[in-house]
């Protein structure tokens, strides 16, 4: 039974005589050790154990000899196989009481091998990060949390740097996890070169690393602030993976003790923190509690956005946007607002851009979407006149591959026609993905829907794309409104964009015009729409359902321009038919003028100014063909219809095929079809009028950027020119005030040190400078009561710093009449030794 235990315990035993120290192994125990498995093998002295490693055979035998009778014991030690292999064994020992002076005890062997390699594994992973091998975050706040008790002891500072490397995430989502685990690996690899003495740097998760470091002087931010940058270097250079070259761009956050925090997991919450106050551009950012308190809004905001809409807290504001053509209302833009009675009236510039990153943004859309329909169709049965409700697209709504079919099952849910919706999106959003846009903005626009490319000017549009976009009007983005009155480059900029829309038969709206000047400036440059607080705010449903129902419209002056009366000229020999022509189209508006042959049409062409020709195609004299191309080349401008009720079509198609004819129309008609034909005729004429006058100032328009464009070229150069030559007579005034024989500070306008000369740096040293009230380094206050002086004067009374004592001198630096700081001499008192000169700087 022993032996079979031991087989399937992987154990094995042996028995010991103490003193003498003989020992008897059983059979699970030689084959444990890879020994012979005679019964009557002979067996081992306990001070000579062969398969115990050497350096471990004293500890053996210490345990047995020093074991108490009667008290078992366990520990762990190594064994050796024949083979050579090492394997862990758990070592339990029990002695008897001695018997004629012999001890008899008994030792049971297990191989735990496996179990230990486990616990180590499972140590390791708890402590070090599995791709990279750097302390994880638990390893770090326990040698962080350890470093913070020390620095209270011997007042030192401690600094934490977060380095955050969002391109890990980016690699790993188009390259796979294994270049992303490059590259982590990598980046590790480089902190953990970069690292100085007394450093320790961790993985934290994902993009995220940490480092920190000790300090003697906790309030000199410059310390941290020149690791960042060194840090930040390790990322200029670009990292191979496979064939490509990655740059990996690091943003660094630092918080400090026991300033920012007294515990390592505030510590490490500030310097994540920090990171939110970075502005465009900047990589390192310091800890301020402001930063905290924007966060934990943030984490409030998004908490109370979640449950909003459930609890009645969102509400539509419709702000009129009003055609330049008629000045009246011609529909508004939907925008969101929140009412929270936690938090008040929150901006949708604060709301927006958080439910944009916490995935909120489909759910309030979709809130959007519904009750702007709801709102349409109210309006829809209450006998308002057709209006746009356009509502704002985020980039995220625009990956659904439903899109389209959810908003059209949004307009049928609601019952209101397509023509009281419109879709605003913004130009970087369509712009990532052209393709993509213009597949799902083609299916919203073939339910009806109103596209409109919101802020243009501001994105990266490609003029070859936007040709192919699907796009109805572009709103020129208010920042191109906002100095249109007083800047010439705004003004030839936002011509330009009204030529190339039109060019590209789009309609052009300008939003936020806020002044009569700016309205007029449009409507002179012939926009076709204006939105802003100069015409209404944002209003709630009501208000806005009152202006429509008023009438309230813009003044005559604003319009673009009145229009011509539209003047059809209608040709046939029958006069039966001309009469009932004439009575149809009448009542459309139009001008009519009639002539019953084909000479006498021309003649009506040379004494009226005809937009649209329908003209009979038999008739005496010259067919309806031969007069239209007659047409064609003394008035080009003209659009000319051909009405004929016989089958023979080739000269028609001839005419059609080479521009004399814009449409063949059949007798007998219809009715409305034929009304329909006419008036699409006369938009036509009047897209090709405005296509006329437009490329006449597209030139202009180009001649005005091409001048600009040299003017900021001039001043770009000018600018860096003189930038260059301030930079180099700011090294050398530097040099200069460095190598003065004598100390010099420079004080900003809060009254700290910002500069140090030579001399300086070696009297004041030991204190610290920069970054110190220059009050501390002195002493006593430099100004004001006590010293005898006012901030104005230029002798201060002497100061005793390093064992002699100092005449001070300051003189104010004012710059445009705008104080900048103070510069302070220090000059040997009368009678005292001049200083020795200073120790030689690298």
């Amino acid at each position: 039974m022993l032996e079979r235990t031991e087989a399937l315990c992987r154990s094995g035993s042996f028995e010991i005589f103490l003193p003498a120290g003989e020992l008897v192994h059983s059979p699970g125990l030689r084959q444990l050790i890879g020994a012979a498995a005679e019964p009557d093998a002979p067996g081992d002295h306990l001070d000579d154990l062969h398969w115990i490693p050497a350096e471990e055979r004293a500890l053996i035998a210490g345990f047995w000899r020093q074991a108490v009778p009667g008290e078992s014991f366990d520990f762990h030690h190594r064994i050796v196989t024949a083979s050579g292999q090492r394997r862990v064994v758990l070592h339990r020992g029990l002695l008897d009481a001695a018997v004629n002076g012999v001890s008899r005890g008994v030792a049971l062997l297990q191989d735990v091998t496996e179990r230990h390699e486990a616990e180590q594994r499972i140590q390791q992973l708890a402590s070090q990060d599995e791709v990279t091998g750097l302390p994880n975050r638990a390893s770090l706040l326990d040698q962080l949390d350890a470093a913070l008790h020390a620095a209270r002891w011997v007042d030192h500072g401690v600094w934490l740097m977060t380095i955050a490397v969002p391109r890990i995430a980016e690699v790993r989502a188009k390259m796979g996890f294994a270049a992303g685990d490059t590259l982590a690996r990598d980046i590790g690899a480089r902190l953990r070169r970069a690292c100085a003495g007394g450093e320790v740097v961790a993985r934290l998760d994902g993009g995220l690393y940490a480092l920190f470091l000790e300090s003697d002087t906790p309030g000199d931010a410059s310390v941290p602030r020149e690791r960042a940058q060194a840090l930040l270097r390790c990322f200029d250079l670009p990292i191979r993976l496979g064939a490509t070259d990655v740059y990996a761009r690091g943003l660094i956050g630092i918080a400090g003790f026991p300033a920012d925090g007294q515990s390592a997991e505030a510590l490490l919450e500030g310097a994540q923190t920090a990171r939110l106050d970075l502005a465009p551009g900047e990589r390192v950012a310091f800890f301020r509690t402001e930063a905290n308190a924007r966060a934990l809004r943030e984490m409030e905001i998004e908490s109370l956005l979640a449950t909003a809409a459930e609890r009645s807290e969102l509400a539509l504001a419709y702000q009129p946007k009003v055609d330049l053509a008629n000045g009246r209302i011609r529909g508004a833009e939907a925008l969101l607002r929140w009412h929270s009675p936690v938090l008040g009236t929150v901006s949708p510039a604060e709301f927006i851009p958080i439910a944009e990153r916490c995935g909120l943004i489909g759910s309030l859309q979709d809130w959007v979407l519904q009750r702007a329909c709801g709102q349409a169709a109210a309006w829809q049965r209450a006998g308002l006149p057709p209006l746009r409700l356009a509502i704002n697209l985020p980039a995220v709504q625009l990956q659904r591959p439903d899109l389209a079919q959810h908003i059209g099952a949004a307009l049928r849910a609601a019952e209101v026609s397509p023509a009281w919706l419109g879709v605003e999106l913004n130009e970087t959003a369509v712009m990532a993905d052209v393709q993509h846009a213009c597949a799902v903005l083609g299916q919203i626009r073939a339910l009806g829907v109103e596209i409109s490319l919101d802020g243009f000017g501001t994105g990266y549009s490609s003029l070859s794309h936007l040709r192919h976009l699907p796009i109805d009007v572009l709103k020129i983005d208010r920042s191109f409104v906002h100095d249109i009155t007083s800047r010439v480059e705004d003004v030839s900029l936002t011509r330009a964009i009204l030529s190339m829309a039109h060019g590209l038969r789009m309609q052009v709206l300008a939003e936020g015009v806020e002044t009569e000047g700016q309205l007029s400036l449009l409507a002179a440059n012939r926009c076709d729409a204006i939105q802003g607080h100069w015409f209404s705010a944002p209003v709630a449903p009501q208000a806005f359902e009152a202006l429509v129902r008023e009438g309230r419209r813009l003044p005559e002056r604003f319009l673009t321009h009145v229009r011509r009366q539209r003047t059809l000229l209608l040709v046939d020999d029958e006069a039966n038919i001309l009469s009932a022509l004439k009575r149809l189209l009448r009542r459309d508006g139009y001008s009519i003028v009639t002539a019953g042959n084909a000479a006498e049409a021309l003649q009506r062409l040379a004494e009226h100014e005809v937009d649209v020709i329908v003209s009979d195609q038999r008739m005496p004299g010259m067919t309806g063909v031969e007069l239209l191309r007659r047409a064609k080349d003394i008035h080009p401008d003209t659009v000319r219809m051909v009405l004929s009720g016989y089958t023979e079509l080739q000269s028609i198609i001839d005419a059609v095929n080479e521009g004399a004819i814009y449409r063949f129309l059949t007798k007998p008609w219809d009715d409305a079809q034929l009304r329909a034909h006419v008036a699409e005729a006369f938009r036509h004429k009047e897209m090709a009028d405005e296509n006329r006058r437009l490329a006449g100032q597209v030139a202009t328009a180009n001649s005005d950027l091409a001048q600009i464009n040299e003017r900021l070229q001039a001043l770009l150069a000018q600018q860096r020119e003189r930038a260059e030559l301030l930079a180099a007579n700011a090294g050398h005034l530097r040099e200069l005030v460095a190598a003065l024989p004598t100390p010099v500070l420079g004080i900003d306008a809060e009254g700290a040190v910002a500069f140090a000369n030579h001399d300086a740096e070696a009297l004041l040293a030991p204190a610290g400078l920069l970054g110190r009230p220059i009050d501390a380094v002195l002493g006593r206050p430099l100004h004001g009561p006590g010293t005898g002086t006012d901030a104005h004067a230029d002798t201060l009374p002497a100061v005793a710093l390093g064992g002699r004592q100092w005449r001070l001198l300051c003189r104010g630096l004012d710059t445009r009449h705008r104080a900048q700081g103070q510069l302070l001499l220090l000059l040997p008192a009368a009678g005292d030794a001049a200083p020795p000169p200073p120790p030689p700087h690298s």
